[in-house]
């Protein structure tokens, strides 16, 4: 890396050094086992630009703090900043963007592995786009029952949902952001808890921006495995999903209703009324016959792990379990953003 490399422990705030071209900045709490492949693989990098590590660690009681301290003592430039303020990899992202020098930012995550030259690839992506996701490679990291588990999104282009599904979001594990645009939004919405960058991504086309989607920006990702791994991650995705529902329906609805398209400026996309107008009782009686239908095809061990985490989205976004969201409304789409951070 080329710029040179600070303390270990930079401020969390204030008067920012010269930027950069680029921070990476990773969550981490208690990520000893799999943070030094990540860092190791980001070390290997070689890009065309100026560019720093960051890992925010929310609150590790392993040695996830000395692991980095280490790290930042070797030729990378790698900081660790105290994110243990509020509880949450969205708080903790937020605190590295704060204490963050580049221009551009970056996100992975601790459990992944960056594939070569994810730096520039997914940097200059942002060259056309405001946001920019790369692909997500699934089979390195995972057993065969962890891959059949669930779905396995952003292989070869974005993700939709609901109540928006004509706008693309993608995970933060792999994820850029023009630092301008990342300011403006808030960050991240730590009161979701749950696909947060899910959020961030539609916030961002709310307010005129583009999302681009970049192949060769590769990550290796990491599942939980096991049914009870499964089961709450499927469970995290149900109730995120509700508090998505209920913060969009709003612009979901007026979008279905006058055909106004569901992004603001030249990014206009039109919505889809059959998202937008679909009920929680009808999604959740819906979820329920798929785990029927599931239950009725267990044949392997990675059917028993689809099983346990389709249960755990439908009991999650049955039950919900999040704050109530502030609903967005499309008068405010153009500023929108998180003001504060809730704990």
């Amino acid at each position: 890396m080329t710029a040179a490399r600070p303390t270990a422990d930079g401020p969390p705030g204030g008067r920012r050094e010269a930027a950069l071209d680029v921070s990476v900045v990773i969550a981490a709490r208690d990520a000893e086992a799999t943070l030094p492949a990540q860092l190791d693989a980001l070390a290997a990098q070689d890009p065309a630009c100026t560019w720093e590590v960051l890992v925010a660690d929310n609150g590790s009681t392993d040695g996830t703090r000395d692991l980095v301290r280490d790290a930042a003592r070797g030729p990378a430039d790698v900081r660790l900043v105290d994110a243990s303020g509020i509880r949450g990899a969205g708080a903790a992202r937020n605190a590295g963007a704060r204490a963050a020098r580049g221009r551009d930012l970056l996100f992975c995550d601790a459990d992944d592995v960056v594939a070569p030259g994810w730096v520039d690839a997914l940097h200059g992506a942002l060259r056309d786009a405001d946001v920019a996701a790369g692909r997500l490679e699934w089979e390195r990291l995972n057993s065969r029952a962890a891959q059949g588990s669930r779905a396995l999104p952003q292989v070869d282009g974005l993700q939709y949902a609901e109540p928006l599904p004509r706008l693309g979001s993608a995970s933060s594990s792999n994820l850029a952001v023009r630092r301008a645009l990342f300011d403006r939004l808030g960050g991240f919405d730590v009161r979701a808890r749950y696909l947060q960058d899910t959020d961030l991504c539609w916030r961002a086309q709310l307010a005129g921006g583009a999302l681009a989607f970049e192949p060769d920006a590769v990550v290796h990702m990491r599942l939980r495995d096991g049914l009870v791994g499964a089961w709450r991650q499927g469970r995290g995705s149900g109730m995120g999903q509700r508090w998505l529902a209920a913060r969009y329906a709003e612009v979901a609805a007026q979008a279905a209703a006058d055909g106004s398209g569901a992004v603001a400026g030249d990014h206009a996309v039109a919505g889809d009324d059959r998202g937008a107008t679909r009920r929680w009782p009808a999604r959740i009686a819906r979820r329920a016959w798929l785990v029927a239908g599931e239950a009725a095809r267990i044949r392997s061990r990675a059917d028993v792990a689809r099983l346990s985490w389709s249960t755990g989205f439908g009991i999650g976004y049955a039950r919900g379990g999040l704050p109530d969201p502030e609903p967005l409304r499309a008068g405010e789409l153009a500023v929108a953003g998180c003001a504060h951070e809730a704990g």
